[in-house]
């Protein structure tokens, strides 16, 4: 009976949002929304305040069709300022640490004009200043300007002359960021160019930062070029969030100020009015900010990982090291990637093995013995890490994304069943932990299951039923079933 309304009560909340809300069954079958939240902290002083902060407008690819605020007390206003928008609050006084959330949605879409804009005007670059600074300055720009025709062409090369000079670039990034100096000297050859920051929108990230990129003109149309790897254009999930050269936040009345931006992609029908769907939404996780739903973006994905454990251990039989550790594993390799994760892991675990060996010598207690494993690991990963970096593979530094007291608990687990029963069984169990992580980790990984997890939290009811379903099964495993081969093959009785 706990079964069957277990799987009602799923179905009927996943048809509920499918038929009432327009939420799709498949991924892409609808239009793609972008929802980014802005999280502005800041320590008011206990005077008034007014905070100001630079947001983003409809753009090439990119259609504003909702924006929403959280900020309990505090009045606000939505206003233009020279040529760009901005969300102001205010308040007659506050004190202590204040969060105040700013949201918009952005609506994906297929223009594919060109890009154009007002250009700003140019200021005096270097404003005949005869430095040390200045001098080197000049040097890069007299190198660059040698080798282009063009504004565009003049920023391509001063971005590679920065990159080859790396001990002018140095010396002058002392001062101020290349992205300004990079300005600056399109200025002083009389290109009109200011720094613009985007955000780099991925699906289901926290705590993010704008990132700085060039933008050159040529009348009044523009280009946008990476001011480290020189990189032109903007790639389809860039952002423009603040273009008029202002400041992203401007803050009256408080100190240490800090903005990080989460993003949440979403697939909506095209008859959902964007307004009603925030409505239907608003006792949800949707309505939650959104560091938090990318925080249930992940933990939603668990119950799948947990019911490809069940399915592996009480129909195949598989042994693992500890009843959920390949769930764990799997989560890891979401955040590392899937060679990086295997090769990582088996690493750490295969020298934390020869490491445990020696620390068995010493006699240590139990929790001594544990603690000098987690040193141990710490100490690892930092090595492979550093090792990884020295060598380009940038791959290699995601092994810090492993649970570091959960590998020394593995690792002191199979030194145990080394000593206990030989490493035959040692390698039965990582093998069968890691290929059932593998498993959990290919189904958690697919779009389908990851857009109706999070869409349907009717799913989780269902889930639940199966695992109770095969919670109920008693019967023989698939690999116990060698154990009675030979009665199988022999011959019958004769009577």
């Amino acid at each position: 009976m706990l079964i069957a309304i277990l799987l009602f009560s799923g179905f009927a909340l996943i048809w509920q949002r499918h038929s009432e809300q327009g939420i799709p069954f498949v991924p892409g079958e609808k239009r793609q929304i972008w929802s980014i939240e802005a999280k502005v902290e800041f320590q008011a002083s206990g005077e008034s305040v007014k905070a100001s902060l630079a947001i983003p407008d409809s753009q090439l690819g990119f259609e504003r069709v909702g924006e929403h605020t959280a900020s309990p007390g505090y009045g606000l206003a939505f206003h233009e300022k020279e040529g760009g928008r901005r969300a102001e609050w205010s308040i007659r006084r506050a004190i202590g640490l204040q969060t105040l959330y700013y949201r918009v949605d952005m609506l994906v879409t297929e223009d594919h004009g060109e890009r154009e804009q007002d250009p700003p005007a140019i200021k005096p670059g270097l404003n005949g200043d005869t430095g040390p600074y200045t001098t080197a300055a000049r040097q890069i720009l007299q190198r660059a300007r040698e080798r282009s025709a063009d504004n565009y062409t003049l920023a391509r090369e001063l971005i590679r002359e920065f990159e080859a000079s790396s001990q002018q670039s140095e010396f002058l990034t002392q001062r101020k960021s290349r992205s300004e100096w990079l300005v600056d000297l399109l200025n002083e050859a009389g290109a009109a160019a200011r720094v613009i920051y985007v955000l780099n929108l991925e699906d289901g990230r926290r705590r993010q930062e704008l990132y700085p990129l060039l933008q050159v003109f040529e009348g009044r149309h523009y280009e946008v070029f990476d001011p480290l790897s020189g990189e032109q254009g903007l790639k389809p999930n860039q952002l423009l969030w603040e273009y008029q050269s202002g400041a992203l936040l401007d803050i009256v009345g408080g100190s240490q100020s800090s903005v990080l931006f989460s993003f949440i992609e979403q697939d909506v029908s095209l008859e959902t009015q964007l307004s009603k769907f925030d409505d239907i939404l608003g006792f949800s996780i949707h309505s939650l900010p959104l560091e938090e739903q990318a925080v249930f973006k992940g933990i939603l994905l668990i119950p799948v990982g947990v019911l490809v454990v069940v399915f592996m251990r009480i129909f195949i039989g598989l042994r693992t090291s500890g009843t959920f550790m390949p769930v764990l594993i799997a989560i890891a390799f979401i955040q590392t990637s899937l060679v990086t994760g295997l090769v990582g892991f088996v690493l750490i675990v295969g020298v934390g093995l020869v490491i445990r060996s020696y620390l068995s010598n010493l006699n240590l207690l139990l929790v001594a013995r544990i603690s000098a494993v987690i040193v141990t690991v710490i100490m690892m990963i930092t090595a492979f890490s550093l090792l990884s970096y020295q060598l380009g593979l940038s791959e290699g530094l995601k092994v810090t994304l492993f649970p570091m007291i959960i590998l020394s608990w593995t690792i002191e687990r199979m030194s145990i069943l080394w000593e206990e029963e030989g490493p035959k069984q040692v390698f039965k169990q990582v093998g069968g932990s890691l290929f059932v992580a593998v498993g959990a980790y290919a189904l958690m990984m697919n779009e389908y299951i990851r857009h109706l997890t999070f869409n349907f939290l009717g799913l989780q009811l269902v889930l639940m039923a199966i695992i109770l379903m095969m919670g109920n099964y008693t019967g023989y495993r698939l690999l116990e079933l060698g154990r009675f081969s030979a009665v199988l093959n022999r011959p019958a009785d004769k009577d």
